[in-house]
């Protein structure tokens, strides 16, 4: 029978696929761990620098006049 083997052709082709798709999702998910581990690194770097900047900025004097513009002539 021709259906027999075209089944058998047809279930192996699967097989293979699924596999296929199984290593590339496998590598996908190892790819999103190393992207989040990057993103965690990355917002722990930009809280740092964050706080730096806050540390080096000036304080704003609570009662401290702005200097007026200059008058048009």
């Amino acid at each position: 029978m021709n259906t027999s083997s075209e089944l058998k052709q047809a279930i192996e082709s699967l097989e293979t696929r699924n596999a296929f798709q199984d290593d590339v999702i496998e590598q996908l998910n190892h790819e999103i761990a190393i992207h989040q581990s990057q993103i965690a690194e990355l917002k722990h770097q930009l809280a740092l620098l964050a706080n730096r900047i806050k540390e080096n900025t000036p304080a704003q004097q609570g009662k401290e006049e702005i200097e007026p513009p200059p008058p048009h002539y």
